[in-house]
């Protein structure tokens, strides 16, 4: 009984303009997607679905990106996980590496790398 389902994203930042502008950038790719203003919320949202990509921006209130990324893969190792941030901070790769993180993208970004990051951090290839 393997349902057909859209893949989940889940956009997590503490800025609500930017998840709007995220949502905006994603809305015609066919995801479902689900935002998180908190890392708590994050953590609600992946405990009661499972989602396929985690978009994470790095610095936020409680926990770090990277250690929001880290629960994610505890829960859902399956799940893509990449962060998004527009702060000039060196991340040590080890760290990335460790939580299985697929890429860090820069605030401001562009809407075609986003969208094919995303088709890329969760196999999707290209759009038909």
């Amino acid at each position: 009984m393997n349902e057909q389902r859209r893949p989940r994203v889940l956009l997590v930042d503490d800025e609500p303009r930017i998840l709007s502008a995220l949502q905006r950038a994603l809305r015609r790719e066919g995801y479902e997607l689900v935002t998180a203003e908190t890392t708590a919320e994050a953590l609600r949202v992946i405990d009661e679905r499972p989602v396929d990509c985690v978009l994470s921006d790095f610095k936020m209130p409680g926990l770090t990106g990277v250690q929001l990324l880290a629960e994610v893969a505890a829960r859902h190792p399956d799940a893509a996980r990449l962060l998004i941030t527009g702060w000039n901070v060196e991340i040590p790769q080890d760290e990335l590496e460790r939580v299985g993180v697929f890429r860090v993208m820069s605030k401001p970004w562009e809407d075609a790398d986003l969208k094919q990051t995303l088709r890329e951090a969760m196999g999707l290839g290209l759009p038909e």
